[in-house]
C-alpha cells in the first residue's frame, strides 16, 4: 500500500512537471492562436489560474481560568 502511494506521488509529481514544459513549449510554438488556446486549455495542471489560499486556521480555544475562592 505504501509502494502505491508513493508511486502515486510521483506520477502526479511529474505529471505536473510535465504540463508545465509542455504549457512552456506551446506558448511560444508557431501555431495559431486559438489552437494553441485549445492545446494548453487540455493540459493538467497548467498554471494559467493560481489556486486560491487555504483558508486559516480557527482561533484557538481559550477557557476563562475558573474562580478561586468564591
Amino acid at each position: 500500500m505504501i509502494l502505491v502511494a508513493i508511486v502515486a506521488e510521483m506520477m502526479e509529481e511529474y505529471t505536473a512537471l510535465l504540463a508545465r514544459i509542455l504549457e512552456h513549449i506551446f506558448q511560444t510554438a508557431p501555431f495559431p492562436r486559438r489552437i494553441r488556446f485549445l492545446i494548453l486549455r487540455n493540459l493538467p495542471f497548467v498554471s494559467g489560474y493560481p489556486l486560491p489560499l487555504p483558508p486559516p486556521p480557527p482561533p484557538p480555544l481559550i477557557r476563562a481560568p475558573a474562580a478561586y475562592g468564591l
